[in-house]
C-alpha cells in the first residue's frame, strides 16, 4: 500500500490549510514508496459500466462476465490496490481465471488520481469509509447492480483487494455486513483504525488494540444489525514493511470478536508450495468463520503462483503481484466457489465413499482413486471445505451431535473439478447445541443474554441482539453450554 493522500471535503479556512499540508506531506512520502507504476500490457477484457447509481464517491465499474455464466451465479468485488487499475488487478492477480473456472461475474472498482492521487481507496477517510455515503456507497451500488441489472445471486456476494482495496474490503464487510456474505483482506488493515490514529500508524508499526473494542468499531458501522456477519479470510506477507503483519493480527482479532469466537485457531496447517501458514477459527456450525494466511518470506502485495496447475494462477507482471501462492485460488476456494461440479472437468466420479470415524469434532472420510486425478475437493453441506491430495479426508472443527452431508470430487491437472460422487451422511458424536426462540427480554430474563446500554447481548460470545425489550426477537444456539450465539438463520 503506498502510503495514502487525503482527499478533503470543504472545512473552515484554518482546518483546509492543515489538510492540504497533509496532503502533500503524504503524497510525497507515498511517491518516494510506490515503486515504479505497473506496465502489464492488457490481456482481459472488461466491459466499462457507465451507470450504476448515484456514485457519490466517484468510482469507476468494470465488469469480467465468463462465458457460459449461467444465471444467479455469484459475484465477486474486486478492489486494487494503490498506483494501480482495474486493468493491472485483472491482468495480474489470476480472478478472471478463476471466474472461468468457478463460473462467477467479477466487478472490479478503479479510483482515479482525482479521487486519490496515489489512486488509493479512501479508506481512512470518515467521508469514504462510513455506511451510504462516498466510496462505501459507490461501491455497495456496484454490488446492488451486479445482482438487479446483471442478474447475480443476491445470496452470494463476495469482496476481496490488495492493500488500500484490502482495507475498503474491511471497510465494506463492516459497514455492508448486509450485502456481503464474505471477503478476503489482502495486506489491508482493521475497520476503523483511523478513528483515532493516522494512517501511517495503522500501516506502521501497527495499533494494538483489544479484541472487543476492535469488534465494537466493525458493530458500531451498522448498530442496528444483529446478524449474520461476513466470514473473513486475511492474507498477509510475513516480510511485510509496508503494511505490518501486525494488521494480519488485529484483523484477526476485530472478526473473531465479531463472530463471537476466541482468538486460539481452531486448527493450523500448511498450504501452497510455500507451506503458507493456514490458521483457521471455527464457529460453532462447523463453517470457517475466519481464516488468517501468513505467507513466508514476501513484502506488500498480492501472492500468485503462475502456471497451469490445480492450484496456481495469477501473473507477477505488475509491481506488488509476488510469485508465492495462488492466493486467488484459495480465496475463492473460501468463498464456496471453487468445488464439485463448477468446472468443466471430464474426470469421473469418485466411488466408494465412506465414513472412517467420528469424533464430538471431527468426521473421516475416505474414497476411491480415480485416474488421472490431481487431487479432490471435498465438500460439506454443499460447500467446499477443503482439498486432498489422497483419498482420505478429516473435516474437522464441527459441533458435537451434528449431522452433515459430503461428497468430493477429482480434479484434473487444469484444476478442473469433474462429477461429484454420491452424497453421504455423517454426523459426530455427543450431544446436539440447544436452541431457543424468544424476545430480547425473555433471553435476558433466562439468563442466555446480559443487558448494557439499553441493548442486549447474547452471553459468551457478546453477540449485539439489539435493543433489550420484548418487540426484537432472536434464535439463540447454546454450543458448549452457557455460550451462546445468534442463530436466525438456523439452528443448530
Amino acid at each position: 500500500m503506498t502510503p495514502p493522500s487525503v482527499k478533503t471535503p470543504p472545512r473552515a479556512p484554518r482546518r483546509r490549510g492543515v489538510f492540504r499540508l497533509v496532503a502533500v506531506l503524504l503524497l510525497v512520502l507515498g511517491a518516494a514508496l510506490a515503486g515504479p507504476a505497473p506496465t502489464a500490457q492488457a490481456s482481459v477484457s472488461l466491459t466499462r459500466v457507465t451507470s450504476f447509481g448515484s456514485n457519490p464517491g466517484a468510482l469507476t465499474m468494470y465488469t469480467y462476465r465468463p462465458a457460459g455464466l449461467p444465471a444467479g451465479a455469484p459475484v465477486v468485488l474486486a478492489l486494487h490496490g494503490c498506483t494501480q487499475s482495474a486493468q493491472v488487478y485483472a491482468d495480474n492477480s489470476g480472478l478472471p481465471e478463476l471466474a472461468d473456472r468457478d463460473k462467477f461475474l467479477l466487478v472490479l472498482a478503479e479510483t482515479t488520481s482525482a479521487n486519490n492521487p496515489n489512486k488509493c481507496f479512501n479508506w481512512f477517510q470518515s467521508t469514504d469509509n462510513r455506511r451510504d455515503q462516498g466510496e462505501a456507497l459507490s461501491l455497495r451500488q456496484m454490488a446492488g447492480h451486479a445482482v438487479s441489472a446483471l442478474g447475480a445471486d443476491p445470496a452470494r456476494v463476495y469482496v476481496t483487494g490488495l492493500s488500500a482495496g484490502g482495507a475498503m474490503t474491511a471497510v465494506m464487510l463492516a459497514t455492508y455486513p448486509d450485502v456481503f456474505s464474505a471477503g478476503a483482506v489482502v495486506a489491508g488493515l482493521p475497520y476503523d483504525c483511523t478513528k483515532d490514529n493516522s494512517p501511517y500508524t495503522c500501516m506502521n508499526p501497527g495499533v494494538d488494540l483489544g479484541p472487543a473494542e476492535w469488534a465494537k468499531r466493525v458493530r458500531d458501522a451498522f448498530p442496528a444489525y444483529a446478524g449474520p456477519w461476513p466470514r473473513v479470510a486475511v492474507w498477509y506477507g510475513d516480510q511485510d514493511t509496508t503494511v505490518v503483519p501486525r494488521n494480519a493480527t488485529e484483523l484477526r482479532d476485530q472478526w473473531t470478536a465479531v463472530h463471537g469466537l476466541s482468538q486460539t485457531p481452531t486448527r493450523t496447517s500448511a498450504i501452497g508450495p510455500d507451506s503458507t501458514r493456514h490458521d483457521e477459527y471455527v464457529a460453532a456450525d462447523g463453517t470457517v468463520a475466519v481464516e488468517v494466511n501468513r505467507v513466508p518470506g514476501i513484502n506488500h502485495g498480492t501472492p500468485v503462483d503462475p502456471g497451469s496447475g490445480a492450484q496456481q494462477c495469477g501473473s507477477t507482471g505488475a509491481p506488488y503481484f509476488l510469485d508465492s501462492i495462488c492466493s486467488s485460488y484459495w480465496i475463492a476456494a473460501f468463498f464456496g466457489l471453487a468445488g464439485p461440479g463448477t468446472g468443466p472437468g471430464s474426470l469421473p466420479a469418485p466411488t466408494g465413499l465412506a465414513v472412517t470415524g467420528a469424533t464430538t469434532t471431527s468426521i473421516g472420510l475416505s474414497w476411491n482413486a480415480v485416474s488421472g486425478a490431481t487431487d479432490y475437493v471435498v465438500q460439506r453441506d454443499g460447500g467446499p471445505v477443503g482439498t486432498a491430495s489422497g483419498t482420505s479426508y478429516t473435516d474437522t472443527g464441527l459441533a458435537p451431535g451434528t449431522s452433515h452431508t459430503y461428497t468430493v470430487a477429482a480434479r484434473d491437472a487444469q484444476g478442473a473439478a469433474g462429477s461429484p460422487s454420491g452424497t453421504l451422511t455423517a454426523a459426530t458424536t455427543g450431544t446436539a447445541a440447544s436452541c431457543w426462540t424468544s424476545s430480547n427480554y425473555a433471553h435476558v430474563q433466562a439468563g442466555r443474554a446480559t443487558t448494557s446500554g439499553g441493548y442486549a447481548y447474547a452471553k459468551g460470545s457478546n453477540q449485539n441482539m439489539g435493543l433489550y425489550n420484548t418487540f426484537v426477537t432472536h434464535t439463540l444456539k447454546e454450543s458448549p453450554t452457557g455460550y451462546f450465539t445468534v442463530a436466525d438463520a438456523g439452528c443448530p
